[in-house]
């Protein structure tokens, strides 16, 4: 049972790696579609497909699926942030700390919001 359950892990880790080196490849040859497939919500899809193969409860994937919402509008300001800081001419680094520096206080101004109108995720 043991060499199952690692097995079906494996098989997870390497479809879902498989996924994000695709993206990566199509993204070097065309970044219309690179941008297309990475926008997909794939990495959700895949833990909501895991989390049903697993069993887990319908409620839970409900769950899962609503606070990705809530956090997903915060993440865009990453991909606003990050081109027109590059754009500016900061450095690549530069660009990724800060972008991702203000998706964190972002997210947890969203949190805030979210707090003061009773929503609550799980």
């Amino acid at each position: 049972m043991r060499f199952k359950h690692m097995l079906y892990y494996s098989l997870k880790v390497f479809i879902s790696a498989l996924v994000i080196v695709s993206v990566s490849e199509v993204a070097k040859r065309s970044s219309l579609f690179g941008a297309l497939i990475a926008s997909l919500p794939l990495t959700s899809l895949l833990a909501i497909l895991w989390m049903y193969k697993d069993n887990v409860e319908t409620k839970k994937i409900a769950q899962l699926s609503q606070s990705i919402f809530w956090f997903v509008l915060p993440s865009l300001a990453f991909f606003l942030a990050f081109p027109f800081l590059l754009t500016k001419g900061l450095s690549f680094w530069v660009s990724l700390g800060a972008s991702a520096t203000l998706t964190i206080v972002i997210y947890f101004v969203m949190l805030w919001i979210l707090k003061a109108f009773n929503i609550t995720i799980m």
